[in-house]
C-alpha cells in the first residue's frame, strides 16, 4: 500500500488493517513454535569484545532462581572483591553454590604458572558443579580468557561440556571464544563494542561494571 493512500486512510482503517496483520503474523509464528519439541540443557557461550557478557549470563541466573532452581557459578578471573551481583545471591544460600576462584587479571598476578593452577582449580571444581544433579545451570564466568590463555586442557574441557548431563545448563563468559567451543554450543551471542565510556576517560562505577 503506497503511503499516500495509507495517508488517506480513517484511524479505524489504519487500526483493522494493523489488526489483520498482526493477526496473520501471529498465526505464522504459532506454526512456527508448533514445531519446537525438543526441552534440553542449553550450551550457551557470550562473547565479543562488547560490554555485557557477564551481565547478561548473570540476568540468566537471576532469571533460574526466580523460578526455583539451584545454580552454580564459577568465576575464572575476577577475584574476591565485592561486587553488586554477589551481593545479592548472598540472599540465596540455598540456591546459590558461588566460588570467585580467580586472582585477578593476568596483567595484575604477572605469574603465569599462578594463573595456571588457579585456574585448573577452579575448572576441577566446576566440573563438580556440571555433575551436581541439584544445579540447574552453571556460569562459568570468563572461561574463554583462561582458555585463549591455554591455561586449561582445551580438549578436557570441550569433552566435560559435549558430555554434560542432558537438562544441564552451562553458560560461558569472555571475549575470543575458542572456535571449538562456538562449534559445540548451542546458543552463542557476540557483543559488539560501539561505545564505551571508558575511552573517554570514565572509570569503572559501581552498578554498572562491578
Amino acid at each position: 500500500m503506497s503511503a499516500k493512500k495509507t495517508d488517506q486512510m480513517t484511524e479505524e482503517e489504519l487500526d483493522q488493517r494493523h489488526a489483520d496483520k498482526m493477526r496473520k503474523k501471529k498465526a505464522a509464528r504459532d506454526k512456527i513454535l508448533a514445531t519446537k519439541t525438543v526441552e534440553k540443557g542449553l550450551l550457551i557461550v557470550h562473547t565479543g569484545k562488547g560490554k555485557g557478557k557477564s551481565t547478561a549470563a548473570f540476568g540468566l541466573i537471576m532469571r533460574c532462581l526466580g523460578h526455583g532452581y539451584n545454580v552454580g557459578i564459577v568465576q575464572f578471573i575476577k577475584g574476591v572483591w565485592e561486587t553488586g551481583e554477589r551481593n545479592i545471591l548472598d540472599h540465596f544460600p540455598e540456591q546459590v553454590t558461588m566460588r570467585a576462584m580467580g586472582e585477578g587479571f593476568t596483567w595484575d598476578t604477572q605469574d603465569r604458572q599462578r594463573d595456571i593452577a588457579a585456574a585448573n582449580t577452579a575448572w576441577e571444581y566446576a566440573k563438580t558443579l556440571i555433575e551436581d544433579p541439584d544445579i540447574k545451570i552453571v556460569l562459568l564466568d570468563e572461561l574463554n580468557i583462561v582458555l585463549r590463555y591455554d591455561y586449561l586442557d582445551l580438549a578436557d574441557v570441550l569433552d566435560t561440556l559435549k558430555n554434560k548431563p542432558e537438562d544441564k545448563h552451562i553458560v560461558i563468559t569472555g571475549r575470543n571464544a575458542k572456535d571449538e567451543l562456538i562449534e559445540i554450543a548451542d546458543l552463542v551471542t557476540e557483543m559488539t563494542q560501539i561505545k564505551h565510556p571508558f575511552r573517554s576517560g570514565v572509570k569503572a562505577q559501581i552498578g554498572i561494571e562491578f
